[in-house]
């Protein structure tokens, strides 16, 4: 089974159970582990009727694929990622202006995941991504998510540009972010329908991609660094939305 089927960990495996227990196909967990939170887990499979299956540390090393399962791996009966064809949907069933976050070239699975559970923690409705050149929903990024992989959608998309576009149709701001924006964080408008773009760490948003912003900014740095990561300015640019969104 492919890694972009799991979700590893017990934090993780605990969330989806407890809201999308419907999408999980079983749980393998550590055949020698029995303490508190581990119990915990179990009962609430059973609870589920989830198929459990005590496993060595050899298999769920192999079906984590490298990301740390705490002894937990629950395999998922179907793939996570949403489409292009679920953000019509999406965005005609809220009842109020959407805040979505756009990564454009977010390649590494860690800064996916830390942006998906800023997202969450944000009150983002969606995060769209490319198909290509862009981090696979896998078992590492799930973890490092913390859980909001399973609540946040992540619709990937085949030409983002064209996404953009579509997505002023609904009266959606595109915010993006570069350094050589002349427009402040804290300067500008991002409350009503909104779109966050945020581009890789070491080329930024693409060119098409740029240009189908309505507005650039860029976030103040006060120190020597030029720069943030990309999942620490997700963070900031969202929180920053959040507190203009809640005045």
């Amino acid at each position: 089974m492919s890694d972009n089927q799991v979700v590893v960990g017990i934090h993780a495996a605990m969330a989806l159970l407890q809201k999308r227990s419907g999408r999980v196909d079983s749980l393998w967990v550590e055949e020698n582990r029995k303490d508190v939170r581990m119990r915990e887990l179990l009962k609430l499979a059973h609870e589920k009727r989830i198929t459990v299956e005590p496993r060595g540390r050899a298999d769920l090393d192999r079906a984590a694929a490298g990301g740390v399962h705490q002894g937990v791996v629950l395999h998922l009966k179907v793939d996570r990622v949403s489409n292009e064809s679920d953000l019509d949907e999406l965005l005609i069933g809220l009842d109020r202006p959407p805040l979505l976050l756009v990564l454009d070239g977010v390649t590494d699975p860690h800064n996916l995941g830390a942006c998906l559970r800023s997202a969450n923690g944000s009150g983002v409705d969606a995060v769209i991504v490319p198909k290509d050149k862009s981090a696979p929903l896998n078992a590492t990024a799930a973890k490092v998510a913390c859980g909001a992989a399973e609540y946040t959608p992540l619709i990937r998309v085949t030409n983002l540009a064209r996404t953009l576009e579509h997505l002023k149709a609904y009266n959606i701001w595109i915010v993006g972010t570069c350094g050589e924006a002349t427009a402040s964080l804290y300067d500008s408008k991002l409350t009503g329908g909104l779109a966050l773009v945020m581009g890789a760490e070491d080329k930024g948003m693409r060119r098409l991609t740029r240009e189908h912003c309505d507005h650039l900014m860029f976030i103040p740095m006060a120190g020597e660094v030029s720069s943030l990561n990309v999942s620490v300015a997700t963070g900031v640019c969202l929180f920053e939305a959040v507190r203009q969104r809640s005045r």
